[in-house]
């Protein structure tokens, strides 16, 4: 059997008594792909477009609050450490939920503090 030039290391030896069978083709390696690109030919995430997302997120959000306190302008009581006040209901839940948030947000950044604070030490001890 002859092979096309070049082409006679391409394929494996074949035992004694066996046809010589070709490998299958394989694809070629894949090109740099062009700018802008992934890998996948999917146009690449940018800086911009990560902003553009978040707006668009940001003015549902916004948009939605507005319709909460829309519906929800009744007028209520508030008794807090000894302090009274009347505020629309939506005031109400919303600082409500901003406190929590903070309750919340304020250990864990401490700790995130602790953290880094401790990874950098261990960096500079030899």
């Amino acid at each position: 059997m002859t092979f096309p030039p070049g082409d006679a290391d391409a394929y494996p030896p074949a035992p004694p008594g066996e046809p010589l069978v070709p490998p299958p083709h394989q694809p070629p390696l894949p090109a740099e792909p062009p700018p802008g690109m992934d890998s996948h030919g999917h146009v690449r995430r940018t800086k911009t477009s990560a902003i553009w997302v978040g707006l668009i997120a940001a003015a549902v959000v916004l948009v939605a609050l507005l319709i909460f306190i829309g519906q929800n302008s009744t007028s209520v009581t508030v008794h807090y450490l000894g302090a009274e006040g009347r505020v629309p209901l939506a005031v109400a839940l919303l600082l409500s939920a901003v406190a929590g948030l903070l309750i919340a947000a304020i250990p864990g950044t401490v700790r995130i503090l602790q953290l880094r604070r401790a990874v950098k030490k261990s960096a500079q001890t030899p």
